[in-house]
């Protein structure tokens, strides 16, 4: 994908998803007492789901602690969030397991202070599996990027009475988190497209950057793109004519009162230049964390013309592969050995309403 992005000669940007994994096998899963714990739990599900017989007697085992059935989860080297769920299901049957290594044999077990260390990781990867879930869907875009880091580095400064045991860790990871993320400040589609996101805009930069940030959008608006107007004189404004109400004669008072209020709002029109339409943007509220950007901009963009059309540019930009990669899977599970007959165009239909028709339905 990068190749074929330099290739084109397309601007990129790297998976925030997979700087989070490198982040996360570096300090956490490739320590040496948490890789044998994960691989020791691989061991223990495999022996799980290569045996009906053993996944009949641990249903048992659950019946009788009053649990709900539950099945383990197999991890994916490749997905550290795989390896993090399947540490979740092992820690919810602890006791299952526990009652089923008493009457059976398991390939291993864990011991006291394995158990306690499968807690404590689980603890400190919860917000990294969370912010994983957030920016893999498909409406995550560049300008979730500054602000989830952010906010994943705050919280993994503060102390909680919770961080007994995991207070090494915290400080391991946020030192990670830093050195993968040092530089999302200097890339340009990352801070402008945080601007144009309605629900950011400019809160997550300091009050020492702003100005320069501000600066950068307005030169963003008016030499990357060339063909938005300085001047916002596209702009329709209502006028006297335009209203429901009789033309009033020429010399009457009313028609002057009309005539003052059109010259103001003409000059108003004319007035309206991109920096003004930058700090105008700026000195709004931001939305709600659910709101929908894109949906801002639609109903916005009589407001903001300029701003508008740079988001549709900036926002569309996803901060991860993951969506992409769904995609190959979506072909995949339409192409295979027993539908090997497709035309293309067939195929090629059939994965546009695959992936296309949610989005219909959702309107």
């Amino acid at each position: 994908m990068q190749k074929a992005m330099r290739d084109a000669d397309f601007p990129g940007l790297p998976c925030m998803a997979h700087t989070l994994q490198l982040a996360i096998h570096e300090e956490i899963l490739s320590q040496h007492s948490i890789s044998d714990i994960v691989a020791s739990g691989r061991r223990i599900v495999g022996h799980f789901k290569h045996s009906l017989l053993a996944y009949s007697r641990l249903e048992f085992c659950q019946k009788q602690l009053g649990q709900p059935i539950k099945k383990l989860r197999q991890d994916v080297p490749t997905r550290w969030n795989s390896s993090f769920y399947m540490l979740q299901s092992l820690l919810e049957q602890k006791l299952a397991l526990a009652l089923y290594a008493a009457e059976y044999e398991l390939p291993c077990n864990f011991t006291v202070h394995q158990w306690k260390s499968i807690e404590n990781t689980i603890t400190i990867l919860a917000p990294f599996e969370e912010l994983t879930k957030e920016i893999s869907t498909s409406t995550a875009s560049a300008a979730d990027v500054i602000p989830c880091v952010r906010a994943l580095t705050r919280l993994l400064e503060k102390t909680a009475e919770m961080d007994h045991g995991v207070k090494t860790a915290k400080s391991v990871l946020l030192e990670a988190v830093r050195r993968r993320f040092a530089d999302i400040d200097a890339q340009k589609w990352y801070t402008i497209a945080t601007m144009l996101d309605p629900r950011y805009k400019d809160r997550y930069f300091s009050e020492a950057l702003k100005p320069s940030f501000h600066e950068q959008l307005q030169k963003a608006l008016e030499t990357s793109h060339p063909e938005l107007p300085i001047t916002t004189s596209t702009l329709e404004q209502p006028s006297s004519s335009k209203s429901t109400d009789k033309t009033p004669p020429a010399c009457s008072l009313q028609a002057m009162l009309a005539e003052l209020v059109d010259e103001v709002a003409g000059h108003s029109e004319q007035e309206m230049t991109i920096i003004t339409q930058v700090s105008q943007y700026m000195a709004e509220s931001v939305l709600q964390r659910s709101s929908k950007p894109l949906a801002y901009w639609q109903v916005n963009k009589g407001r903001f013309p300029a701003l508008a059309q740079a988001a549709r540019a900036y926002l569309c930009s996803p901060c991860t592969s993951v969506d992409s990669e769904r995609l190959f899977s979506t072909a995949a599970n339409i192409i295979d050995d027993k539908r090997n007959r497709l035309t293309p165009k067939n195929a090629e239909m059939l994965i546009m309403i695959k992936r296309n028709l949610p989005y219909v339905i959702g309107q």
